[in-house]
């Protein structure tokens, strides 16, 4: 039986969505094709005709989750007041919680440095697209010159997150979200 193109476009987008909650709650090496195929609620035997392997996997969803990363920042507004949002979003409790529901980055950057030049430039070119529209609130005049400051509180936001989530206490994970969103805030008016 053949399937519409909108029908597979449906299948292989319910794959790429389970894949990325999986991988982010389990991470990429602890989540077999297999594991990810059942919660998408299909059979093994459908993977292939989406996806050539687990590498055409993986970048592909780094590259769903990051776009969709993307399009929910885009829903701020356009200017300083929207990347003050976006970083509030970013480090509050329950971004920290619902990790599964998160960002990629956050949940899977150390997985991410290891795997092939490939996926590690799939990676690179749609963060960039977050990094440049981070740069475009900071200064919208010359994006392009706010590109390292613009990397520099995301890293500072993303380290605070995967930290926030590793620690026990969860008074201290809160304080340090807030922390974290006060010195974010900070580079933003050291940068006015």
């Amino acid at each position: 039986m053949r399937y519409s193109q909108d029908h597979k476009q449906a299948t292989r987008q319910r794959i790429l969505e389970a894949a990325g909650r999986r991988f982010k709650q389990d991470g990429i090496d602890g989540a077999g094709v297999a594991t990810v195929m059942s919660d998408a609620g299909l059979t093994n035997g459908a993977f292939y005709a989406h996806f050539t392997s687990k590498e055409d996997l993986v970048a592909n969803v780094l590259a769903d989750q990051l776009r969709a990363q993307r399009q929910s920042f885009d829903a701020h507004p356009s200017n300083r007041a929207g990347l003050e949002a976006f970083i509030r979003a970013y480090l509050s409790p329950q971004h920290r919680d619902e990790y599964a529901d998160g960002c990629p980055s956050a949940a899977l950057l150390d997985e991410i440095a290891r795997r092939p030049v490939a996926t590690k430039q799939v990676f690179t070119d749609e963060l960039m697209g977050v990094i440049d529209d981070i740069a475009a609130r900071l200064d919208p005049t010359d994006p392009e010159a706010a590109k390292t400051d613009a990397l520099t509180i995301f890293g500072l936001m993303l380290g605070t997150l995967q930290l926030a989530r590793a620690l026990t206490d969860h008074d201290l994970s809160d304080q340090l979200l807030a922390r974290g969103v006060e010195t974010a805030l900070k580079l933003l008016n050291d940068r006015a």
